[in-house]
């Protein structure tokens, strides 16, 4: 792929900014977990991002046009709006089981299924490199979870039902994004996912109970609040990010997400925050999941990634 035009430091900088936005992601929404349930924590998540890239692309002109789709386009719709919205619940409903830390190890298959569903759809090519990251992954998450492996597989077991929830999480993720990349001809990204923010606020209503937000202190307020809005900036830096390095350069550096949500943990304990992670990671674990951010990277450096779930 050829060098985009841009300064490299800025596409870094960008790139650096999304990594930091969900690295932090799953420890707030954790907390936020003990005081709203997940449809609701969820439902107040796509609302925000419904008003605000709609206030957006109201402004620029470029709100959706859904007359113009046909049947094919409007079943495309639908599964990209059944895969974000599955992609947003379930990766809630399986932090609610397994710790940050260990969320942000297993969504790292989101991408790949993404590639290996286009290796199936598209017959794009999955070059050697590519495997091998693939193997260097499996092998990390094995590692990561070397000491807990009996937990891993009982699917009654909290760890054993997160870790199928976010499994599952990820191939939805993988759904919406094969829906998305055929949709491209018919509708810009920011149409589709402004579509899939309006329809999921009111696909998830029912379940949620909007007024609990009047109980929240003030702190669970601006947790609600970064929520909210940290999808958002993540992907808006992702996009200036684009602007100015390639791709698969930018996908490598938010490989390293998982290690800064051990990080950010790690510090939070650490700080006078009252937060406390329930990571408890050996020296083999960490190794683990810093195989899982190189094999992640050489499977991101090898072929162009889509951003991220969650």
């Amino acid at each position: 792929m050829a060098e985009r035009p841009g300064d490299w430091r800025l596409g870094f900088i960008f790139a650096l900014v999304t990594a930091t936005a969900w690295g932090l992601l799953p420890i707030a929404l954790k907390v936020m977990l003990t005081v709203m349930d997940p449809y609701t924590i969820t439902w107040y998540r796509f609302l925000a991002a419904a008003v605000i890239a709609g206030g957006v692309l109201w402004a620029r002109g470029g709100l959706p046009r859904l007359g113009r789709l046909d049947r094919r386009g409007i079943g495309l719709l639908l599964m990209a709006i059944a895969g974000l919205t599955g992609n947003y619940v379930l990766y809630l409903l399986g932090l609610s089981h397994a710790s940050p830390a260990s969320t942000q190890v297993l969504v790292q298959l989101a991408p790949l299924f993404l590639l290996l569903g286009g290796l199936v759809i598209f017959h794009e090519p999955f070059s050697r490199l590519q495997w091998i990251g693939l193997a260097a992954l499996l092998i990390g998450l094995g590692t990561f979870f070397h000491d807990r492996m009996d937990e891993l597989v009982d699917p009654d077991g909290e760890l054993g039902l997160g870790v199928m929830l976010i499994v599952l999480a990820s191939l939805v993720w993988a759904a919406y994004g094969i829906a998305q990349k055929l949709l491209q001809s018919r509708m810009t990204a920011q149409s589709i996912l402004l579509v899939i923010y309006v329809s999921a606020s009111i696909a998830l209503l029912p379940a949620s109970a909007p007024a609990s937000v009047y109980t929240l202190s003030p702190w669970g307020l601006f947790l609600l609040a970064f929520c909210s809005v940290n999808t958002l900036v993540a992907y808006g830096s992702f996009a200036e990010a684009l602007r100015h390095w390639q791709a698969s350069r930018v996908s490598a550096v938010l490989a390293v997400t998982p290690l800064l949500t051990v990080a950010f943990g790690a510090l939070l304990t650490a700080l006078p925050t009252g937060y406390r992670s329930e990571d408890s990671l050996d020296a083999l674990s960490l190794l683990g999941a810093m195989i899982v951010v190189v094999g992640s990277a050489v499977c991101a450096l090898g072929g162009a990634r889509q951003p991220r779930p969650g």
